[in-house]
């Protein structure tokens, strides 16, 4: 159930119309009352004989009680109740006793109080009612308003319980200002799948992933195609921007400009300038190092790298620390889901919607310790799109695979800290990132699950012995999966490196969220590929693996031939 408190007007009788009207795409169905403040209205919806206007003085008749200053200021107070398309669709009975809880939850008429407010809840459509008030008591006092939206909000999560509607997770006052109705409608009659709002604001956010000064931020704006336009003081201080994009525009034929903050809170130009200023120190050392190498595969492998850390930050760190981490992974899955193969990037499109939500809480975040994240989204934007083969699309699986278990632990970080809005929007991302996953790694882990079959058997059980030596809790689990061959193979080739695979897979296995995995086997395959710098692309055999390490075809282990090749 979401409720929804509406612009303040001054036309009773405008909004009368309309919410009695046919509506602006004749979606309003048998417009009618199911509750009013003395139970006897007059209902224009059901009564032939009642009118708009009669209606309307007799909600406006308590503003004669107020003094003239009062009387000014806007006094329609308007309030939506929507439900859920799952929910049951309730009775006009139902929906009066919601509104009836609604208005004194609110402080606009509560019977145990005295006087009240004059109001109406107006049914036309089957999933939600309008509720209007006149704001003025009987008393000749203004009702007390304060943090009446709270107040519903409150009210809207017991009547879910009690009605046994969809629950939903309460806000905490950080989440992006939602479409109205208006734009919603807009955006149906121009064809768009989305409003422009949220077509604007995940260009932004994707904009401002990993960009480290305003020069930057705008040419990637400019870049997107979008219309820009920034607020300058007298001094020349730039002191904030607002975009639009080119075909949306007013009756006026103008474009429809937002402004940064009313986008999402931290894409105000404050905000976002408080990521830049916390990469000072990176830009002036960057300015002495050589440039960074920003392939693909390479801006990935970092990735996962990166990410492996910010997992134990946001884990073991202060709040502050934990907050910009995850902060900063939310820019890092815009720019993975920019710079995606085809048959990624829809789902990790939906994993960054998804985590925009999480990424915002009241902790405050302490920026600088997050450079690490913010410079792997800046060099995923600078390697540009994978090819999503070869090492391109191992890689990618690699940063996937480390990234799900990064917004694993903060959607566990947002539980304990009782965001339960960002909680859920973190285990929602996670589930895109899990079929990104199985998309990404299905090639790779294939052709080392090949390689391991046909390992020579000393070989396999040389490494059989090292798994049962090095995690023996895990070891009967893991010799049962199917991907126990590609842990297998990448055990050789770390052995073939000149790196002890005992001591790596322990160190590997001893992290943390191996639980949430689909296949303990596979989590093991990237992060010893990724520790040991092992190359994710073992397509190529005859450059992976030595021939010592593999049975010849039509041989078997124990042959002549196959003794030869091993000695």
């Amino acid at each position: 159930m979401v409720p929804k408190i509406h612009k303040r007007g001054k036309r009773t009788i405008g909004l009368l119309y309309y919410l009695y009207g046919p509506g602006k795409a004749e979606e309003h169905v048998d417009p009618h009352l199911v509750a009013s403040w003395d139970h006897a209205a007059p209902d224009p919806g059901r009564d032939t004989e009642a009118t708009y206007k009669e209606l309307q003085q007799l909600l406006d008749q308590p503003l004669a009680l107020l003094t003239d200053a009062l009387r000014e200021r806007p006094h329609v107070w308007h309030l939506s109740v929507r439900n859920g398309p799952s929910d049951r669709i309730l009775s006009d009975a139902e929906w009066g006793d919601i509104a009836r809880r609604m208005v004194a939850a609110a402080g606009i008429d509560d019977p145990d109080q005295g006087a009240g407010c004059r109001w109406v809840a107006v049914r036309h459509a089957d999933d939600h009612i309008h509720i209007l008030a006149t704001l003025a008591r009987e008393d000749g006092y203004r009702p007390d308003l304060d943090r009446d939206a709270v107040r519903v909000q409150a009210e809207a999560r017991l009547l879910e319980h009690e009605l046994g509607l969809r629950r939903l997770k309460p806000g905490d006052g950080t989440a992006a200002q939602r479409p109205t109705s208006a734009e919603r409608h807009k955006a149906e009659r121009q064809g768009r799948g989305r409003t422009a709002r949220e077509e604007l604001r995940e260009t932004v956010r994707r904009a401002v992933a990993g960009a480290q000064c305003e020069e930057e931020f705008f040419g990637r704006l400019a870049a997107a195609g979008l219309l820009v336009q920034t607020r300058v003081a007298p001094s020349g201080d730039l002191l904030g921007y607002k975009v639009a994009l080119p075909d949306d525009r007013n009756k006026d034929g103008k474009p429809v400009y937002f402004p940064g903050a009313r986008l999402a809170p931290d894409l105000s130009l404050p905000r976002i300038r408080e990521r830049w200023s916390a990469d000072t120190v990176s830009q002036v050392s960057d300015s002495v190092q050589p440039p960074r190498p920003t392939a693909p595969a390479m801006a990935r492998r970092s990735t996962a790298a990166v990410a492996w850390q910010a997992l134990l930050v946001v884990e073991q760190g202060d709040d502050g620390l934990a907050a910009a981490h995850i902060a900063a992974a939310g820019e890092v899955l815009d720019a993975l889901a920019k710079t995606s193969a085809a048959y990624t990037r829809r789902e990790l499109q939906e994993a960054a919607r998804a985590f925009e939500r999480a990424s915002r809480s009241h902790v405050r975040a302490v920026r600088g310790s997050d450079r690490a994240l913010r410079q792997a989204a800046r060099d995923l934007v600078r390697g540009g799109p994978a090819l999503g083969r070869g090492e391109d699309g191992a890689s990618t699986a690699m940063a996937i695979d480390m990234l799900f278990f990064l917004i694993t632990a903060a959607a566990h970080w947002h539980a304990r800290k009782n965001h339960a809005q960002q909680a859920e929007a973190a285990h929602q991302a996670a589930e895109h990132l899990r079929t990104a996953y199985r998309a990404a790694a299905g090639h790779p882990l294939a052709v080392l699950h090949q390689r391991g079959r046909r390992l020579a058997r000393p070989l396999l059980q040389r490494q059989t012995a090292v798994l049962r030596e090095a995690v023996p809790l895990l070891a009967e689990q893991i010799l049962a999966e199917e991907g126990w061959y590609a842990l297998a193979a990448t055990l050789a080739d770390a052995e073939a490196a000149g790196r002890d695979p005992a001591v790596l897979l322990a160190e590997a296995a001893d992290r943390r969220e191996l639980g949430t995995a689909d296949s303990i086997s596979d989590v093991l395959v990237w992060r010893l590929r990724r520790a040991a710098g092992l190359p994710t692309d073992t397509a190529d055999a005859s450059l992976a693996t030595p021939a010592s390490w593999a049975s010849p075809a039509g041989t078997s282990p124990g042959s002549d031939h196959a003794r030869h090749v091993r000695r």
